[in-house]
């Protein structure tokens, strides 16, 4: 997770070195910079803390 402000349905990931926008209405926020999430078809589906 590069970015996603509070209270919006879209964040921004980083991919293979390219940025991009994801849905993340799925899940339960709040998100911080530098925390994963699985996407499928433009959307985080899965959540996981950034002590991987």
């Amino acid at each position: 997770m590069v970015d996603c402000p509070d209270g919006a349905d879209l964040g921004r990931v980083e991919v293979a070195g390219v940025v991009r926008d994801i849905n993340v209405s799925l899940l339960d926020g709040p998100f911080v910079p530098g925390e994963y999430v699985l996407i499928h078809s433009g959307f985080a589906i899965v959540f996981f803390g950034a002590e991987l």
